[in-house]
């Protein structure tokens, strides 16, 4: 965050570092030594609310890597706890339906991850278009 000195620079970063870990506005101020009224003021801020977000979603990002490095053994877990003869049929049910329902959830994500990336680079397309820094070429076909 530029524009206001170092200082405010650093005052901005320690608050979204406190907003992140800490449970309400409060706490987090008394936290990075600022008011109250001056963190609900910098949350107003667009450019300040682009930062706290970024760093909402670096945070968020760890959390789905650690889920990730988890995910192979739970799967395992739930292997196991299915086809154990010893399982109760009510908890095989529950492994069972919980592994499909997440393979589900992950395969439509993909999907969605897909489409979305192919709508993005149509859109960057098109705004390339309007600005006039695409190149256009002409392909020519017989018909067949």
């Amino acid at each position: 965050m530029t524009g206001h000195g170092a200082k405010f620079g650093r005052k901005k970063e320690e608050a979204i570092a406190a907003l992140l870990a800490h449970r309400n506005t409060e706490e987090a101020a008394r936290a990075a030594g600022i008011a109250p009224k001056t963190l609900l003021r910098w949350l107003q801020i667009p450019e300040f609310q682009l930062a706290f977000r970024d760093a909402k979603w670096a945070a968020y990002s760890q959390s789905i890597g650690r889920l990730h490095q988890m995910s192979s053994a739970a799967v395992t877990t739930l292997g196991k706890v299915m086809v154990d003869p010893s399982t109760p049929p009510a908890t095989k049910v529950r492994a069972a339906d919980s592994i499909l329902n997440h393979t589900a959830k992950a395969i439509e994500t993909e999907n969605l991850e897909a489409r979305l990336s192919e709508l993005e680079r149509a859109a960057e397309a098109y705004d390339r278009m309007l600005s006039g820094k695409a190149r256009f070429r002409v392909v020519l076909t017989t018909g067949h």
